[in-house]
């Protein structure tokens, strides 16, 4: 073979390859999101390494600094910025719903998940006619699988105005923007009347709030008298030991990469939900057996993670994905290996079932 024709050889194999990477394995028909259309929500392509930096600068610091950050709004401001730098990573390589679920025997992944969303609104007795909030929607596939499960008319709001467009795009694909809403706002201040909610549920997501009390009062303002809210929380468990080193920075490092102002206590929970006015009808870590551990899948998508982030280097240097990617990619990857030793040693659960209900009479 001569110089020449080993060089198209290579040239042939590499496009091959690339389309290989790009189309086949970075395809996401039923996710939504392909590697070649990943962009960081609403920030501008020449801004998102430095929006990375500033994120990254801010959740590095102590928790009592965070916590007192949010006076002046800075922590929804940086949940904002999170969202918008990691909802396509996480919808291409994750999929629609941003949660974890039991792993239960017999049901792949994505069916697991699914039970898991619909057990939300079994637990809340969601039903044609109602109307659900959903607390924290994202993209909205916990909303879109209750509201087929239930025929409840969901409304879903979310800090990120990226995720409301994501959200809105696949209520229509699934044909259910007839009983699936989506606005932007930040949950601690809903821009919703007291009283004009059936149920509420949030999965996995107020624990981006600096204060679990707010956001459970503001749940609470919104529902009607009698009405249920479910949450699945992120919380530590009576395993961690805060005079552990290896402990704390694995709790640490699941907050620095997701945003979180500090995990609470799993025995904090229901304290909190009753300082807000409700009853607390079950509490329960979902994460227990008879479920399988929840962390496998974070090990088992450790060769993904090498493939994709081959894949996001390469885009990035052809200057298709923004300079940036690169960084967040190796972020998320970071925050799921502390997940993992979170899961592994017990210390933490993303799971932590309560069940509260809004008093009948309530107590002036």
């Amino acid at each position: 073979m001569d110089l020449s024709t080993a060089m198209w050889t290579a040239v042939v194999v590499g496009a091959a390859a690339v389309y290989w990477f790009v189309w086949m394995m970075g395809a996401a028909e039923v996710k939504g999101k392909r590697a070649v259309n990943l962009k960081m929500g609403s920030i501008a392509k020449d801004k998102v390494q430095d929006k990375y930096k500033q994120y990254w600068s801010f959740f590095l610091r102590s928790k009592e600094d965070i916590v007192a950050a949010s006076d002046d709004d800075k922590v929804p401001a940086f949940v904002d910025t999170f969202y918008n730098l990691v909802t396509d990573i996480y919808e291409w390589g994750w999929g629609q719903s941003f949660h974890f679920s039991p792993s239960l025997p017999g049901l792949s992944h994505r069916e697991a998940t699914r039970k898991h969303e619909e057990r939300a609104a079994d637990l809340i007795a969601a039903r044609p006619g109602q109307r659900i909030v959903d607390v924290g929607c994202g993209v909205g596939g916990p909303m879109r699988a209750i509201a087929s499960h239930s025929g409840a008319h969901v409304v879903g709001i979310t800090i990120n105005e990226y995720q409301v467009g994501r959200a809105s795009a696949h209520n229509r694909k699934a044909d259910l923007d007839g009983l699936c809403e989506v606005v932007c706002g930040n949950f601690l201040e809903m821009p919703f009347p007291d009283a004009s909610f059936d149920g509420a549920y949030s999965i996995e997501a107020t624990c981006h709030a600096p204060c679990l009390e707010d956001v459970y009062r503001e749940i609470f303002r919104v529902l009607k008298p009698g009405a249920l809210y479910v949450s699945y929380e992120w919380v530590t468990t009576g395993l961690y030991r805060p005079d552990d080193p290896r402990h704390v920075e694995t709790i640490r490092g699941i907050e620095r990469g997701d945003a979180l102002p500090g995990l609470r206590a799993q025995n904090e929970v229901a304290a909190i939900a009753r300082q807000a006015g409700f009853e607390v009808v079950e509490e329960r870590d979902l994460a227990l057996p008879p479920a399988e551990p929840w962390w496998t899948r974070l090990q088992m998508g450790r060769f993904a993670y090498w493939r994709n982030h081959l894949l996001v280097s390469v885009l990035a240097a052809l200057r298709i994905a923004p300079k940036g990617v690169v960084d967040v990619h190796e972020m998320l990857y970071e925050t799921a290996r502390h997940l993992s030793d979170g899961g592994e040693t017990g210390i933490f659960t993303p799971m932590h079932m309560i069940l509260c209900r809004k008093p009948l009479l309530i107590n002036q």
